[in-house]
């Protein structure tokens, strides 16, 4: 755990959020979201990596990670992008770079195009963001999530290590997946597990899917190669629809491309961000 720890808290209209800044403050900023069920760690390599020539913020989305878990709260997309718009005023953020993976590509979608916030550049790791989404699985879990709830917590934890093991392509680190399933376990985590899955709802990208044609900024898709959980082909076709998107697969990474191929996405990503600024 103490290899990242976010140091500071926001109060936002759905929880405490834990955030932190790397880099000199002179620098760019640089904004990086998470997907589900994930939270700020799969990008603390990149983020370092970052940091050297930029200012680079990042948070755990309320429900994730290092944030506030409680019961009823409100984590669906549309309350996620509200928090982003939250933050960014908070940070003082008017156009920063922004990169956004799965989950986190959606509520940077949506804060674009329904809250009127302005980035620099937007990067989308392979995003939520094209109907259908949801695997068999998913789907499963969020129409019985209150059977899941109640499941014994070594069957829990099991699920958990399961469906997150196979966001990668080669194989996660044992330590790595240890990490990434710490924060839903105990009675906190594997509630709070089981009501991101049961308040996603595709609804939130149906409101902004059709207007895709109105991200006017310089916009970069990344996709892992062997993406299990959303296929290639919505990356090509997200990319068609966003005006001079650029498309860059990533060859040999799952889903989880942070994990699986950390240095290719990070050199990607500073190629693409240079001279944004």
């Amino acid at each position: 755990m103490s290899e990242w720890q976010l140091t500071r808290t926001f109060s936002s209209t759905s929880g405490q959020v834990r955030w932190d800044r790397l880099g000199h403050p002179d620098r760019p900023p640089v904004v990086l979201l998470h997907g589900t069920p994930f939270s700020s760690y799969v990008w603390r390599a990149i983020a370092r990596s970052l940091a050297r020539d930029h200012q680079v913020f990042v948070w755990d989305m309320p429900g994730y990670g290092q944030s506030e878990k409680s019961a009823d709260q409100d984590v669906s997309l549309a309350a996620q992008g509200r928090v982003f718009t939250e933050l960014l005023a908070h940070w003082a953020l008017k156009e920063p770079l922004v990169a956004a993976h799965d989950f986190g590509g959606a509520v940077a979608l949506r804060a674009y195009l329904l809250h009127g916030v302005r980035y620099r550049a937007l990067a989308l790791v392979d995003p939520v963001a094209l109907a259908p989404w949801g695997s068999p699985f998913f789907r499963l879990v969020r129409e019985h999530a209150e059977v899941f709830e109640q499941l014994p917590p070594p069957l829990h934890q099991a699920l958990v290590r399961e469906y997150v093991g196979s966001a990668s392509g080669p194989g996660l680190h044992p330590a790595v997946l240890d990490r990434l399933v710490q924060p839903w376990l105990g009675t906190p985590g594997q509630a709070a597990f089981y009501r991101q899955i049961a308040q996603a709802d595709q609804r939130y990208t149906d409101e902004v899917q059709h207007r895709y044609a109105e991200i006017t900024v310089p916009t970069l898709i990344c996709w892992g190669h062997n993406d299990t959980w959303i296929p290639p082909e919505k990356g090509r076709q997200l990319a068609a629809l966003i005006p001079g998107a650029r498309w860059e697969p990533i060859a040999h990474a799952g889903h989880l491309v942070q994990e699986d191929a950390a240095a290719e996405l990070t050199a990607v990503l500073i190629a693409f961000l240079q001279g944004r600024h």
